[in-house]
């Protein structure tokens, strides 16, 4: 696998650690704006907003730049996000600051992932995408806990100052290790060939497909810390430990998955979705003791993010004369599923339904994202496509098999 997808992996790196380490630091950053744990708690929504509304916009408004100097560019907004952050002096500050580090976040895995599908051949391309997804999953791992840990120690600040670090480290790796021969690789058809992209009935059920599906995880994944110590019986200083091991799971998922995708990216859609759907079913039955617990965390990442590579590719592959709107619009559908999953999830605990009643709920979401998978599988053989969604007879295979080179 060539080196620039470590620079890649690298931004995705801090884009995981600045996601997640918020929900870390909530009670730190509270005390010292002097606002409540609720208003605090809009910090992450404002994150969200800022991914959802940048992901397509950015894409959209770079889509005839070169994309080595989009990638450079969204990593710059991402330093000056973080350290407007560590320098907010109140709360509406950061709310902006937060919505501002949020805008190149999904940009970024839309462009990087046709930059990394682009420096690979075809029948290796899932694996591209996943070890660029691999710094994402390790920040779950490393990052977020190391974070927290500098939040708690030196002020949340430090926190933030510390990410726009590693966004300067970006940069740097993006800089020396993207080649240079894609320093003129954009997309030929501009914006309106990118916003026809999304037009496609394909591409939406490859979208709808990603909302249900890792809607079905953060519906367990947002309530996992009151399961962890009210089912299990762990005590709270425990569940940074245990979380940790979700990033193991869906770092071994993560994998796992681009490595079969690339075989049969059909087969391993489905797969990680059953496999979902059996994890989050067994779930509350798992959170009942001590020992298996932990399984079912790890069993949660690895079964979630083993869909992350094949539903990307899809998309991509849907709109494959110019994929980079398409791919970023995946990245907002993710955080569409992260507040949509929440709230089903909270409706069932509201409900009354029992700590572990969100998992439930979680399986009945996964079941969906199955059924609109089985429907976008039976629009592609009507249309005359293969398993893996390649056309057989409307385009020509150098079109389908290079999507990122225009």
């Amino acid at each position: 696998m060539p080196l620039a997808l470590l620079a890649l992996a690298v931004g995705a790196f801090g884009i995981g650690t600045t996601e997640f380490v918020m929900m870390g630091l909530l009670p730190d950053v509270a005390d010292d704006l002097n606002i409540s744990i609720p208003t605090a708690g809009h910090l992450v929504s404002a994150y969200a907003i800022g991914v959802v509304v940048g992901a397509p916009l950015l894409a959209a408004v770079t889509a005839r730049m070169a994309r080595r100097k989009v990638l450079i560019g969204l990593m710059v907004l991402f330093v000056v996000g973080n350290t407007l952050s560590a320098f907010a002096p109140d709360n509406t500050s950061l709310l902006a600051a937060r919505f501002l580090s949020g805008l190149p976040h999904g940009a970024f895995f839309g462009v990087g992932a046709v930059v990394a599908t682009g420096m690979v051949s075809a029948e290796r391309k899932a694996r591209a995408v996943s070890l660029m997804f691999l710094g994402l999953t390790i920040a779950n791992i490393a990052g977020v806990p190391a974070a927290t840990l500098i939040g708690q120690q030196f002020g949340w600040r430090a926190t933030f100052l510390g990410v726009s670090v590693i966004g300067l480290a970006a940069i740097a790796s993006l800089a020396l290790l993207l080649p240079r021969t894609s320093e003129h690789d954009s997309a030929a058809t501009g914006l309106r060939g990118e916003l026809a992209a999304l037009k496609s009935l394909p591409v939406w059920l490859a979208l709808g497909t990603t909302v249900a599906g890792f809607g079905a995880l953060f519906s367990v994944y947002s309530y996992i810390t009151p399961m962890l110590t009210d089912s299990a019986g762990y005590a709270d200083s425990s569940v940074t430990l245990l979380l940790a091991l979700f990033g193991v799971g869906a770092t071994a998922g993560n994998l796992l998955g681009g490595r079969l995708a690339d075989h049969s990216m059909r087969g391993t859609l489905f797969g990680g979705l059953v496999s979902l759907v059996a994890v989050l079913a067994l779930f509350p039955l798992m959170m009942g003791t001590a020992w298996s617990a932990p399984l079912a965390v790890v069993l949660l990442g690895a079964a979630a993010f083993m869909t992350s590579s094949p539903l990307l590719l899809m998309v991509m592959e849907k709109a494959s004369s110019a994929p980079s709107l398409a791919s970023s619009a995946n990245q907002a559908a993710f955080n569409l599923a992260n507040a949509g999953g929440a709230w089903i999830g909270g409706l069932a605990l509201a409900a009354g339904y029992g700590v572990t009643s969100p998992a439930l709920a979680g399986a009945a979401l996964a079941v969906l994202g199955l059924g609109v998978a089985a429907l976008a599988y039976a629009v592609d053989r009507r249309r005359g496509t293969t398993p893996s969604g390649r056309i057989v007879a409307t385009h020509t295979p150098r079109q389908v098999e290079t999507p990122a080179h225009h």
